[in-house]
């Protein structure tokens, strides 16, 4: 049988609870602080675990299905900048923008009920 040391297990909440913090104050930061949260989570995760490892990996999954859309998003709007010398692409643009809010309020809110979670001791 083998058992983890409490210093393990707090640095595993410690970390989610890092990431967590580092997601939230993303928005502001264009992203930036996103990209080092997953780092961390990326770096912690091996060393967490029970809960704190589960958090950990959904961190990494949320910002990698957040990534691959903005993405997509990316190449749409650039498609609908060309196509604006016909006119479509400023609904595409217009559309790409409203999919890109849509993006960045899923990974906040996520991001919220993962920490809440957290918080109360449970996996996300």
């Amino acid at each position: 049988m083998t058992t983890t040391s409490p210093a393990v297990t707090d640095q595993g909440k410690a970390a989610a609870l890092t990431v967590y913090v580092l997601y939230l104050l993303s928005i502001p930061s264009a992203g930036m602080l996103a990209l080092a949260g997953v780092m961390v989570a990326l770096i912690c995760k091996h060393n967490a675990a029970g809960v704190w490892h589960a958090h950990l990996h959904s961190q990494i999954r949320i910002w990698a299905i957040a990534f691959l859309w903005c993405i997509v998003i990316f190449a749409v709007t650039l498609l609908g900048w060309v196509l604006t010398v016909v006119l479509i692409g400023f609904p595409i643009v217009w559309m790409a923008g409203i999919a890109g809010f849509v993006v960045m309020l899923w990974f906040t809110i996520k991001s919220v009920l993962g920490l809440i979670a957290l918080m109360e001791n449970r996996a996300p």
